[in-house]
C-alpha cells in the first residue's frame, strides 16, 4: 500500500451505481473509476464524473460522446456542454444524431417594416416523438438576465406592461412552434381547432385542457411538460432584443399573421388572413421560435395581475392571486399589431376556452454549472 495519503485506498472506492461520493473521501481514480461512477443513480454523480473523464484524453471523450445516448436529458446535455466547443471531427456527428441543431435566419426591419438586416444562426434542439411522425421540437434557451416589460415611450404600451424590470431566467426548452393541431390529437384524441389543419396551430382551448395535455403529454414521454411562465415567455419573444418586436421597430403582415390593417408604427397595412396559418410560415427570432408574434395568443401559467409590483424576479410564474384570469401573449391572427408586441400582456378566464387561445410548452432541463478549472 502506498504511504501517499492523497492516493485512494481499496476501502476508500465508492462503487458506482451503489453509493454516493461521501464527504472528504478519495474515488477510484482512472477511467475505471469514471465508468463505475456512470453507473451510479444519482444524476449528480453521473455529471461529476463527466467533468472528470476530460482529464483522460481519447479515452474520457469517448466516455462523454457515450453519454449523448443517455436517457437522462440532464445528463445528456452536461455531455454536450463538455464537448460543444471542441473541433474534433469524431465529436461533431455526434451531436445530429442526439442533440441536432438547425439553421435559420434572423431577420430585423425598421420602422416603415423594410428588412434591414440578415444573418445566419443556429439552435439545439431535441425532438419528442408522439408516434405516426408526429414530433414536437423543443428548442434550447440559454439563461439569461433581460428587463421585462415596457417603457412609457413604448408606442401603445400600457400601464399593466409596467414597471419594467430586470428578471433573470435559468436555462430551459421551448416549443419550437405552437402546439399543432396534429400533435394535440396524438395526445388528447381529439381536436377543437375551428381552422382545421394538421400543421396549423391548435386553438379554442381553455386553460384546463392545456394542463391536461401538458400532464398526458410527460405521461407519455416520461419528461415534465409544463406551461411556460410570463417571464420565461416574454425572455424567450425577444430572444435578446429591446424593440417592441423581436423583428425590431415594427411588423408587416410578411413576417406575422395579425390583422393587416392595423399596423404599428410607420408600417404600411397590408394583408388580413382572417385565419390561422400553418406553424413556421414566417421567420424565426434569434433564438429560433417561430409564430412568437400572432397567429395564436399562447396561455401562460401566471395569472393576471394588474402591474408588475412584486413580480417575481427569477423567471418563476406569479400565479398567487385570487384572481380567475390567466396570461395569455403573443397577440394572433384577429387581433391588431400593437396587441403582438413581445411586452403586451392579456388574459383569459381560467377555464374557458378561447377562439384564438393556443399553447406553447416548456420543459426545465438545465445545464449543470461546471468548474472553471477544467
Amino acid at each position: 500500500m502506498s504511504d501517499n495519503q492523497n492516493e485512494p485506498r481499496e476501502y476508500d472506492a465508492v462503487r458506482g451505481g451503489q453509493n454516493s461520493i461521501p464527504v472528504n473521501a478519495a474515488v477510484l481514480g482512472g477511467i475505471p473509476g469514471v465508468k463505475s461512477r456512470l453507473a451510479s443513480p444519482i444524476v449528480e454523480v453521473r455529471i461529476a464524473a463527466l467533468s472528470e473523464a476530460l482529464k483522460y484524453g481519447e479515452a474520457g471523450l469517448d466516455v462523454i460522446m457515450q453519454a449523448l445516448r443517455e436517457e437522462s436529458m440532464q445528463v445528456k446535455l452536461a455531455a454536450y456542454s463538455l464537448l460543444k466547443d471542441r473541433d474534433d471531427l469524431k465529436i461533431k456527428p455526434q451531436f445530429q444524431d442526439y442533440l441536432p441543431t438547425f439553421e435559420f435566419d434572423v431577420i430585423t426591419v425598421d420602422a416603415e417594416g423594410k428588412e434591414n438586416s440578415r444573418r445566419k444562426s443556429f439552435a439545439h434542439y431535441f425532438p419528442e416523438d408522439l408516434g405516426n411522425g408526429v414530433v414536437i421540437e423543443m428548442v434550447y434557451i440559454p439563461g439569461g438576465t433581460f428587463m421585462m416589460g415596457s417603457p412609457e415611450t413604448e408606442a401603445g404600451s400600457r400601464p399593466h406592461e409596467r414597471p419594467q424590470h430586470q428578471v433573470t431566467v435559468p436555462t430551459f426548452y421551448l416549443g419550437k412552434y405552437p402546439i399543432t393541431q396534429e400533435q394535440w390529437q396524438a395526445v388528447m384524441g381529439h381536436n377543437p381547432s375551428k381552422f382545421k389543419g394538421a400543421k396549423r396551430p391548435v386553438e379554442q382551448v381553455s386553460s384546463g385542457g392545456v394542463v391536461s395535455f401538458c400532464q398526458k403529454l410527460s405521461e407519455k414521454t416520461g419528461k415534465h411538460y409544463h406551461l411556460p411562465s410570463e417571464a420565461e415567455w416574454e425572455y424567450a419573444c425577444r430572444a435578446g432584443t429591446t424593440t417592441a418586436f423581436h423583428f425590431g421597430e415594427t411588423i408587416t403582415p410578411d413576417l406575422v399573421n395579425y390583422q393587416g390593417y392595423y399596423p404599428y408604427a410607420s408600417a404600411p397595412k397590408g394583408l388580413d388572413r382572417r385565419e390561422t396559418t400553418p406553424v413556421g410560415s414566417f421567420p424565426p427570432n434569434g433564438f429560433g421560435l417561430y409564430d412568437m408574434h400572432g397567429n395564436v395568443w399562447e396561455l401562460c401559467k401566471d395569472y393576471w395581475h394588474d402591474n408588475y409590483n412584486g413580480a417575481p424576479s427569477f423567471g418563476s410564474a406569479w400565479d398567487t392571486t385570487g384572481c380567475p384570469n390567466q396570461v395569455r401573449r403573443g397577440g394572433s391572427w384577429d387581433y391588431d399589431a400593437v396587441d403582438c408586441r413581445a411586452a403586451n400582456r392579456s388574459y383569459t378566464l381560467a377555464g374557458n376556452s378561447n377562439r384564438n387561445l393556443g399553447v406553447r410548452v416548456a420543459a426545465l432541463l438545465r445545464l449543470p454549472v461546471f468548474s472553471s478549472s477544467l
